[in-house]
C-alpha cells in the first residue's frame, strides 16, 4: 500500500516510539523516529516529512527550541505533544507556529485524526472540498494569484505571504487558511465557529483559545501595529472581520 504521508516522531520514550510507529504505519503513514534533537536533524537530512510529531518534554533539550528550528528551516506541519496540565506549553507552542497539539495521555486514534487534519491543511486548497459561504461582489476570485493584505501580498496558489520588500513571511497551514478565509470575505464578520468550518478544523471547539492565538500571530505579520489592528479587527461578542486597507 502506497503511503499517504510521512511522519517524523520525536520522542525520548522507546516504547512510545515503537507503539506509535507501528500504529501509524498500519494506517498508511510512513514513519521515521528520533529520540531527540540531534536524531531529528539527522532524520530531516534524510527526508523532510509532511508532519513532525514533537514531544516538548525531551530530557536535556528544549522542545520549543526544536520547534523554532523547524519553523525557521522547514515548511512542515508540526503537532506538539504536551502533558495534560501543561497549558503554558501548549499556548507558547501555538504562538511559535505549531499547527496543532495533543496532550498526554492520548488515544492513538485521536493522534491519527490530528495528523491527518494537519496534512489536509497542508494540501493545496484546490484539492479540498469547497466550503459554501456567502461572498460579496468584491470577494477574491479563484483565478487571482496574489492579493494585497495591507502592505503584504498573499499568494493564494503557492500558500505564501510576502512583505512589502518581497521577503517571504513564514505561514503555517492553519495561518494560511485563516488569512485566505479573511481575504475572500472582506468586511464580513466571521465567528469562531465559521472560521473553524472554513479552515476545515472541526476537531477544535468554537471557544478554543487556539484560534485567537493564531489571529494574534497573523496580526504580528500583516498589521503595521499589531496592538491596534486595523486589518483583522475584533468584533466584540461576534468574532473577527477583515477590513482591507
Amino acid at each position: 500500500m502506497e503511503a499517504i504521508g510521512r511522519v517524523l516522531l520525536v520522542d525520548d520514550d522507546p516504547d512510545v516510539r515503537a507503539m506509535l510507529s507501528e500504529y501509524l504505519s498500519t494506517h498508511g503513514l510512513e514513519v521515521a523516529v528520533a529520540e531527540g534533537g540531534a536524531a531529528m536533524l539527522d532524520a530531516l537530512a534524510q527526508a523532510v516529512p509532511d508532519v513532525v510529531l514533537l514531544d516538548l518534554r525531551l530530557p536535556g533539550e528544549d522542545g520549543l527550541s526544536l520547534l523554532r528550528y523547524l519553523r525557521q528551516h522547514h515548511a512542515v506541519g508540526v503537532l506538539i505533544v504536551t502533558g495534560a496540565g501543561e497549558v503554558v506549553d501548549r499556548v507558547v507552542g501555538l504562538e511559535m507556529g505549531a499547527d496543532d497539539y495533543i496532550a498526554k495521555p492520548f488515544e492513538p486514534r485521536e493522534l491519527l485524526a490530528r495528523v491527518k487534519s494537519v496534512m489536509r491543511r497542508l494540501a493545496p486548497a484546490a484539492a479540498a472540498p469547497a466550503v459554501e459561504a456567502a461572498r460579496p461582489p468584491s470577494a477574491v476570485q479563484r483565478d487571482e494569484q496574489r492579493v494585497a493584505v495591507g502592505d503584504c501580498r498573499l499568494d493564494l496558489r503557492a500558500h505564501r505571504l510576502f512583505d512589502a520588500a518581497g521577503e517571504e513571511l513564514m505561514l503555517t497551514a492553519m495561518e494560511f487558511e485563516l488569512l485566505k478565509a479573511f481575504v475572500e470575505r472582506p468586511n464580513q464578520v466571521l465567528s469562531r465557529d465559521q472560521l473553524l468550518t472554513l479552515t476545515r478544523n472541526r476537531e477544535w471547539e468554537p471557544f478554543d483559545r487556539s484560534i485567537d492565538i493564531r489571529i494574534a500571530r497573523l496580526r504580528r505579520k500583516v498589521e503595521p501595529d499589531p496592538e491596534r489592528p486595523r486589518l483583522i479587527r475584533t468584533v466584540r461578542g461576534a468574532g473577527y472581520m477583515y477590513v482591507p486597507a
